[in-house]
């Protein structure tokens, strides 16, 4: 293999959209997007104003796979808001279904880690995780079979979501934001 040709792997995840006007029917979409390369996404259209799409895409790097996926769909529907992209934030009940285990099991599991347990993004009656460093919690303190292509698609899909999010952020604060969150 020469040094141009890369390795393809084979990414699954979803794109979640928020389209130009809360009364859009997601139905109108569904051609332009197959025109421009959303031909290997199963897309969801139960929601007037939502569009998701579960894309299955070849590409060199999960990072690679998002972005040709929100760049398609954003070429497709130029007004279109990125709600988000999964496989991100999770609760116990969906680490549970992803590791075979009872979501009480995973309770327990979380609960006897203590500190060592990633923090989760929100923390109440129902806590949510980034999946990303809990895949790397699991792997490297339980010694569970943790996929590199899940890890990696778990942390570019965090990376993503982060950036979106930071548009809410002061710009002249962030550096300090940073420090105190560190």
């Amino acid at each position: 293999m020469s040094l141009k040709e890369s390795v393809m792997n084979e990414y699954e995840f979803r794109l979640n959209f928020r389209l130009p006007d809360d009364r859009s029917d997601p139905a109108d979409y569904v051609d332009e997007l197959a025109r421009q390369g959303c031909d290997d996404a199963l897309i969801g259209i139960g929601q007037r104003g939502r569009i998701a799409l579960d894309f299955t895409r070849s590409a060199a790097t999960a990072f690679d796979a998002l972005k040709s996926a929100i760049s398609d769909v954003k070429r497709a529907i130029p007004e279109a808001r990125l709600i988000e992209v999964a496989p991100d934030l999770v609760g116990l009940t969906d680490l549970a279904e992803l590791f075979g285990f009872s979501r009480q099991n995973m309770r327990k599991l979380m609960l006897s880690a203590g500190a060592s347990f990633p923090n989760p993004v929100h923390q109440g009656k129902a806590s949510i995780w980034h999946l990303a460093p809990v895949l790397d919690w699991i792997r490297d303190n339980r010694k569970y079979a943790v996929a590199d292509i899940q890890v990696e698609l778990a942390q570019a899909a965090m990376q993503v979501n982060a950036a979106r999010e930071i548009r809410y952020i002061d710009a002249a604060r962030r550096e300090e934001l940073l420090r105190l969150t560190a």
